[in-house]
């Protein structure tokens, strides 16, 4: 598979000081617009617009978790970056991708949420996603997958994702790092039939 190397355009972020209230009166305003993306805890707003890189690896890992699903018989409901809020928490975000699994509806939380670490985020996105209450995040971060597990005080790091357990994320990497989506589908689907 060829692998280029890349420099990385930043995601452009602003950050806003607001209680709860003012968050909701926000999220009303913007109404279902895609963009900024929103994440919001103890009071610090920050919008995201996200880079072109940040998107291609986004919809690349998307659509490989997705296509493996599908091979392996494994039913992924997928909601994109909905919001995702918690009052009593004081955290909102809208994860670059989440997903239920072998369930079509989303109740308050997804099983996984997944974030693009492309340019640093002045907020503590593991403790956001904590107080959301989400069992399980996936950060894309310096070219390689991190599977973090929620416990009782935080988040634990583990190899395997517990929902998708046969899924291995580090044969998964070279996939998602190939900035073509067409080559890097084609190679993963080549890949699996040859497995």
């Amino acid at each position: 598979m060829h692998a280029e190397v890349r420099i990385p355009t930043d995601d452009q972020r602003v950050t806003l000081r607001l209680g709860w209230q003012d968050f909701e009166r926000f999220l009303l305003m913007r109404g279902e617009a895609v963009r900024p993306r929103i994440a919001y805890l103890d009071g610090v707003l920050e919008l995201m617009s996200p880079s072109k890189s940040h998107e291609g690896i986004k919809k690349r890992l998307a659509r490989l978790v997705e296509y493996w699903a599908i091979t392996e018989g494994i039913t992924l409901g997928a909601f994109g970056s909905t919001t995702l809020k918690k009052k009593r928490g004081k955290a909102g975000a809208e994860p670059d991708e989440c997903y239920v699994v072998n369930r079509s509806e989303m109740t308050d939380v997804p099983d996984i949420a997944i974030e693009v670490n492309w340019s640093a985020s002045g907020l503590d996105k593991l403790e956001l996603y904590h107080r959301l209450g989400v069992p399980e995040v996936w950060v894309w971060e310096n070219d390689s997958l991190g599977i973090y597990r929620r416990r009782a005080r935080g988040y634990v790091k583990r190899s395997r994702s517990g929902f998708l357990p046969t899924l291995d994320v580090k044969w998964l990497e070279p996939f998602v790092r190939e900035p073509d989506q067409g080559r890097a589908i084609s190679a993963f689907v080549a890949e699996l039939r040859r497995n």
